[in-house]
């Protein structure tokens, strides 16, 4: 009975459902979590509010509610503000991940990731307190922001 009381929802929502098994399999089968599926991101909120997860994982690129804003809802609202929240995405350019982070994830991992490499960043996130998750969106805020104006 320990095992199922340990045992962590994620919330894995991503427009891909090829992916969205393999990251099931991963989770359940390696990481020993519970896993729930969504494939776009409006679907994801409603999920979200159904079971209450312990963490995300979120694609940015999905029809309607992209990942961004899918962060974005959650970071809003004092409720949900403290979720872990992993983004997974293809787009890997440096101006990608920033956005991700700036929009409130935890991380920000490119596909194809390593099912050992998501576990981490899962944990990770699952490991920071609300304080420390604050803490750290307010100071990559403030110093990312004021570089866009140059000199």
């Amino acid at each position: 009975m320990q095992d199922e009381q340990n045992e962590q929802v994620v919330l894995v929502v991503d427009d891909d459902l090829s992916l969205i098994e393999l990251i099931t399999d991963g989770l359940t089968l390696v990481g020993g979590h519970e896993v729930v599926a969504a494939t776009d991101g409006a679907t994801g909120l409603e999920r979200f509010f159904e079971v209450r997860p312990d963490c995300v994982v979120v694609d940015v690129r999905m029809p309607g509610l992209n990942g961004y804003q899918f962060v974005r809802a959650l970071r809003g609202d004092a409720e949900t503000a403290h979720t872990p929240i992993i983004v997974l995405s293809a787009q890997a350019q440096e101006r990608d991940a920033l956005a991700g982070m700036l929009s409130g994830a935890d991380a920000y991992l490119y596909k194809p990731v390593k099912m050992s490499e998501l576990l981490e960043a899962i944990e990770q996130a699952l490991r920071l307190s609300a304080a420390e998750r604050w803490e750290r969106q307010r100071r990559l805020a403030g110093e990312e922001l004021p570089e866009r104006g140059g000199r």
